[in-house]
């Protein structure tokens, strides 16, 4: 009797499984589920995008949160939570227009006074928030009403909008900020499409679709598991057994493998992430023009994009790429090893020198142009020996040093400008008071002509004035040759095709806003 029951009570629930089954199906739900999973090039620092200096963990905060204005896939400007702004005529005050009607994922309303309270915590200098270069302008913030917002600047900054465009500057929930304070990187809540379900510190970041969101019909995924992994190899195989929907970077060694799988699409995109080596100028025997010339003739531009990038690069064309507003175009230096040798000679160096290559990351791509490098420069005298860095090595020996202290001579690294705007692409690489620690000007350059340039450029909001400006100053930083100017990158991504709307941004960020899955 009692065997008899047992098997009566296993019918039953296999019965009302397969109903849950049919019925799942038939509605669609979780059976169906739209769960993509994202490859990525490193761990995340932190979901706080005002205290995080990588972009990557910028751009997987695109989850949560959104800013008062963004960028669409090819870097055009674009409104988000605001809906217009204005200007005064002495370009001081700008008085922002708010979408109405948008709440948090706690719950709370999205409106003037959350704005304020986000730019007051990033504007203020005692919160040692890593994108407070950004917000320093700022005078203060007023609300003037629930859907209007007044910002006053200390002095005209015309690349103001930009700078809120830029990923960082988002919005959070005031009572979430009240409720964690400092621990905010951990509890994200914004306006964004999707929550945050779990973060794995060493493993993943999984968030899920926000019901409440303000834009009707998104997302359309489910959830996004962002999962970093290290190893390029191991990123490319998630590819091909499925493990992973989307990956970035792609190695480019995997490149015309990944090519060949019918499953995948490989995408090459447009970027404005520039590739340098940087020298201290305030240091022998970088301080001499002829100097650095001569590594610019040294290095041949067009071999080292086939060895290190397969291919998936052009050569440098002016101190910025292409895709800044208000870039200028120059012929790339060519590679001349005579004339290299000829300027080595002229500057006291006829037997050329010892000296050091550091790189800012330690990829397989980083440690290919740190070789070819070594082997172009050795060819002309020059003898370098190579270190590449992780994350905690570069903030110890280069970010977090001055001057005096420096132990950098020659440091390979890339920028990507996310405001595309030339005043985020030049001033924290350029300008005197950009030097290590405050900013990234890892040449330590300083040259008067170009400080004014980029000072002018910000006080006039006149289009025109600000090219001619910011022109003279790329005459100069080119003429000055304080970088060996590199390459510009493509940025090389890969998906399976069932996934569609999954973008690389040209500043190497991610645009998911319109993700789905067949």
């Amino acid at each position: 009797m009692i065997q008899t029951l047992r098997i009566e009570q296993k019918t039953m629930r296999r019965a009302a499984l397969a109903t849950l089954i049919i019925g799942s199906l038939a509605s669609g739900s979780a059976w169906a589920a739209k769960d993509v999973v994202i490859a990525v090039g490193s761990n995340f620092t932190s979901l706080d995008p005002y205290d995080a200096n990588d972009t990557l963990s910028q751009a997987v905060a695109k989850s949560f949160y959104q800013g008062l204005f963004g960028f669409d896939k090819d870097m055009k400007l674009i409104n988000v939570l605001a809906d217009s702004y204005s200007v005064s005529p002495d370009g001081l005050t700008y008085t922002i227009k708010l979408h109405p009607g948008i709440h948090f994922q706690d719950g709370s309303d999205f409106n003037a006074a959350a704005v304020k309270t986000n730019l007051d915590r990033a504007s203020n200098p005692d919160n040692h928030l890593k994108r407070y270069n950004l917000f320093k302008m700022i005078a203060k913030t007023d609300v003037v009403d629930a859907n209007t917002v007044k910002v006053e600047l200390k002095a005209p900054f015309s690349a103001f909008i930009n700078n809120l465009a830029h990923p960082s500057a988002v919005m959070i929930s005031p009572t979430a900020l009240g409720k964690y304070g400092k621990d905010i990187g951990f509890h994200p809540v914004g306006t964004g499409p999707y929550s945050l379900e779990q973060w794995n510190q060493t493993d993943f970041v999984k968030v899920k679709k926000f019901d409440g969101y303000w834009q009707k019909g998104e997302p359309k995924l489910d959830t996004i598991t962002w999962r970093p992994v290290v190893d390029n190899n191991t990123r490319a195989a998630m590819l091909q057994t499925g493990e992973a929907d989307f990956a970035f970077p792609v190695p480019y060694e995997q490149a015309a493998l990944l090519e060949k799988n019918s499953k995948l699409s490989l995408v090459a995109s447009p970027s404005i992430l520039q590739r340098y080596i940087s020298f201290n100028v305030t240091q022998k025997p970088f301080d001499n023009l002829k100097v650095r010339q001569a590594i610019n003739y040294a290095i041949n531009k067009q071999a080292l994009i086939k060895v290190a990038f397969a291919g998936y690069a052009v050569p440098a064309e002016g101190p910025l790429p292409a895709g800044i507003q208000y870039s200028a175009k120059y012929q790339p230096w060519p590679y001349d090893p005579a004339k290299a040798r000829e300027l080595l000679k002229e500057a006291g160096y006829p037997d050329g020198f010892t000296t050091t290559l550091w790189s800012s990351h330690n990829s397989s791509t980083a440690q290919k142009v740190l070789q070819f490098a070594q082997q172009q420069l050795a060819q002309v005298g020059i003898k370098v020996t190579v270190t590449a860095f992780d994350a905690a090595q570069r903030a110890a020996q280069v970010e977090n040093v001055g001057q005096k202290e420096s132990g950098v001579r020659m440091f390979y690294t890339g920028w990507s400008a996310s405001t595309g705007e030339a005043d985020w692409a030049l001033t924290p690489l350029f300008a005197s008071q950009s030097a290590p620690p405050k900013q990234f000007n890892t040449a330590f350059y300083s040259n008067p002509q170009v400080d004014k340039d980029l000072a002018d450029a910000l006080n006039t909001t006149d289009s025109a004035s600000k090219g001619k400006l910011y022109k003279d100053a790329q005459d100069h930083i080119w003429a000055d040759a304080p970088w060996a100017f590199l390459a510009t990158e493509r940025l090389l991504s890969a998906n399976n095709k069932r996934l569609s709307g999954f973008y690389v941004m040209p500043d190497s960020s991610f645009n998911f806003a319109d993700a789905d899955v067949k």
